[in-house]
């Protein structure tokens, strides 16, 4: 999901009170902490149409925030902002990030200051998953793989592409492949996406014994929003995915008009090229 001017709601100054602290006397007496949230979202078809529905009840994003202080008792105030910001991008879908800052004015130092705090940004994110099998039950794999990434809570499976049966790529002499792409909406950022997919496929009994070998369960980041990211462990945008057309076809169904960073062509462009040659 690329960047965008986002309209903001923003909620200042709200006084909560919460059991959050290192020390024993803060979780059992409790102290005030200070909340300031910016809701992204986009907010023109309720200015529009005058229409609460279209928008977030700042009101109702108040109070959860406010339970939330109450209700759940962090040692860190990083733990409690971390925590609050996903539950709150989880009870109000429409909300495509949050800024969040957490203070604790009453922070016991022994020095005198106004107060310490915490603030992060967190959000959906869009990526797109490849995911092949050839061992085994391979219909079986694939849907488990689909289901998987649906039981987690951080994860919205928007779409899945029709699944192919495909020759085998790199080492040609193994089982053909079934393989598909999953649009999905998530919380995870990059690496902590594929240590999940990664988690899926070894449940699934991937064996990483042999490059391009046969396996029971594939699961590729091929695009992460618009990031370019190039490590050891992790390339993104996926460094072949404009070579083989088991990838490409399902995305090109999926997001034709969606643009690869780098090469600055389309999914629907790179697989006409391919199919050409």
């Amino acid at each position: 999901m690329k960047e965008e001017a986002w309209d903001k709601i923003h909620i200042r100054n709200l006084e909560v009170f919460g059991k959050h602290g290192v020390y024993p006397e803060e979780n059992r007496l409790g102290q005030k902490f200070e909340v300031d949230a910016d809701l992204y979202i986009s907010i023109r078809e309720a200015g529009l149409k005058d229409d609460l529905t279209k928008s977030i009840h700042y009101g109702e994003v108040s109070h959860f925030m406010a339970s939330f202080m109450t209700e759940h008792t962090f040692r860190l105030i990083e733990a409690a902002a971390e925590q609050m910001a996903e539950a709150v991008l989880l009870r109000f879908p429409a909300m495509e990030r949050i800024r969040l800052e957490i203070r604790k004015p009453w922070a016991p130092i022994g020095l005198p200051l106004e107060s310490v705090s915490v603030e992060i940004e967190r959000g959906w994110h869009q990526a797109f998953v490849a995911i092949g099998s050839n061992l085994g039950e391979r219909e079986n794999y694939i849907q488990m793989g689909i289901e998987a990434l649906k039981a987690r809570k951080d994860c919205k499976v928007e779409q899945v592409s029709e699944i192919i049966a495909t020759s085998p790529y790199g080492m040609t002499e193994q089982p053909d492949f079934l393989n598909g792409m999953i649009k999905l909406r998530t919380l995870l950022g990059p690496w902590e996406l594929l240590k999940a997919l990664q988690e899926i496929e070894q449940k699934a009994g991937r064996e990483r014994l042999v490059h391009w070998g046969p396996r029971t369960l594939d699961l590729d980041i091929i695009f992460y929003d618009d990031r370019v990211i190039d490590a050891m462990e992790l390339q993104i945008p996926h460094p072949d995915m404009q070579n083989r057309e088991f990838v490409l076809k399902p995305l090109a169904e999926l997001a034709p008009y969606l643009r690869h960073p780098l090469f600055h062509k389309t999914a629907g462009q790179m697989l006409k090229e391919i199919e050409k040659t």
